[in-house]
């Protein structure tokens, strides 16, 4: 995560100033995520009695933390969005969530759903799959660790995740290319990777 890092440092103030908001990396994986889901679509999918449901839009669930619990908004058609307007439609659902300003259709349709425990410090969890979904994946707190570039040892900031699927719909190799794109994805991130 060290290039997304060094880049929301350096931008988050700006941002701020010409947005009036916040940027999280939450926007940043969302789209990673969009994008990678057009590769692996059965994590996009439901079990039915008659097989599987390939669902084609994509709307993702979010998991918000609220003082009495958890709440999980969906962001519709997710990967329809710009960077922009998806740091604003997150920002809003998240305020929504968390001032029970939601209403039952915000909270209704998701078919992926990204949790993000890293925002209370977790380094390891393991999601439990939102039902009737295919999938969740949860990303944990960025922290420095070293690592092996190359034949040296450097210090870079590393995030975790995890990834749970049905295994009616999704078995362990598509499972695992699904996280490899994603790692793949943000550990190569530029400013050019935003679809803006």
């Amino acid at each position: 995560m060290t290039n997304l890092v060094r880049y929301r440092e350096a931008e988050k103030d700006s941002f701020r100033a010409r947005h009036g908001i916040g940027l999280t990396y939450l926007p940043f994986v969302v789209q990673v995520i969009c994008d990678a889901i057009k590769q692996f679509p059965w994590l996009n999918s439901t079990w039915t009695d008659d097989g599987v449901l390939l669902k084609h839009y994509l709307n993702l669930g979010i998991a918000v933390s609220i003082p009495d619990g958890l709440i999980v908004p969906v962001l519709k058609d997710a990967d329809q969005l710009g960077f922009t307007d998806l740091v604003r439609t997150l920002n809003d659902l998240v305020q929504r969530a968390r001032g029970k300003q939601l209403k039952p259709g915000d909270v209704q349709g998701g078919t992926f759903t990204l949790n993000n425990t890293g925002a209370t410090g977790s380094v390891a969890s393991q999601p439990i799959i939102n039902q009737p979904q295919a999938a969740i994946l949860t990303t944990e707190s960025i922290v420095k660790r070293p690592v092996v570039i190359g034949d040296a040892i450097a210090v870079r900031d590393i995030m975790n995740m995890c990834l749970s699927f049905d295994h009616r719909i999704v078995d362990g190799m598509m499972a695992g290319q699904f996280l490899g794109y994603v790692k793949k994805r943000l550990e190569d991130w530029t400013p050019g990777s935003i679809r803006l």
